[in-house]
């Protein structure tokens, strides 16, 4: 008799619909995550692994203006992004960020090298090549020496670049020691 349930018993089941305000909000992130793409270099919007479609609206959205037609290509992508996981696109553009803000580090430290060495050479140099045993000395000193004469005829910074390239070439390779 269990069986039977009586009217009084019985549950009403109403339909649950998405919450608008987050489906706005999702929305909104995913139109964020598009407009950060499309602010990359096409190199970096290949690595993403987005699907063909997605690819090509997206370069092409890259060279639009930021005028009407770039915002509705930007609604398209953002609802054909809506339909697939965006985590990974996601995870995969903060990879190139990070990427990109340790080269920026890097090229600052590079010129603070650089100036220090044409500013306090002595020092400085004795310095740099505690911390980097594999550097030529002697090719330093004459880069050095050069680029400061370049500085004081006000001719243009040949040098200067040089031993920046030779800076460069030296902390990549030693990071790529300490890989090993």
């Amino acid at each position: 008799m269990s069986d039977f349930i009586e009217p009084e018993q019985e549950e009403e089941s109403w339909a649950i619909r998405p919450n608008k305000s987050q489906i706005k909000r999702d929305i909104a992130v995913i139109s964020d995550l598009c407009e950060e793409i499309t602010q990359l270099a096409p190199a970096q919007i290949e690595r993403l692994g987005l699907p063909e479609n997605i690819l090509i609206a997206i370069i092409e959205a890259t060279k639009m203006p930021a005028k009407g037609a770039r915002k509705r290509q930007l609604k398209f992508i953002t609802g054909a992004m809506r339909k697939i996981d965006v985590e990974s696109i996601q995870q995969q553009l903060d990879k190139i960020k990070a990427k990109s803000a340790h080269a920026t580090r890097e090229l600052h430290q590079l010129e603070r090298w650089r100036e220090r060495l044409l500013a306090d050479d002595k020092q400085a140099l004795t310095e740099f090549l505690m911390q980097n045993p594999g550097a030529d000395a002697q090719h330093m000193r004459q880069l050095i020496r050069n680029a400061k004469k370049e500085i004081a005829a006000e001719k243009a910074p040949k040098s200067s670049r040089i031993l920046f390239r030779y800076l460069r070439e030296l902390l990549e390779n030693g990071a790529e020691q300490s890989e090993y």
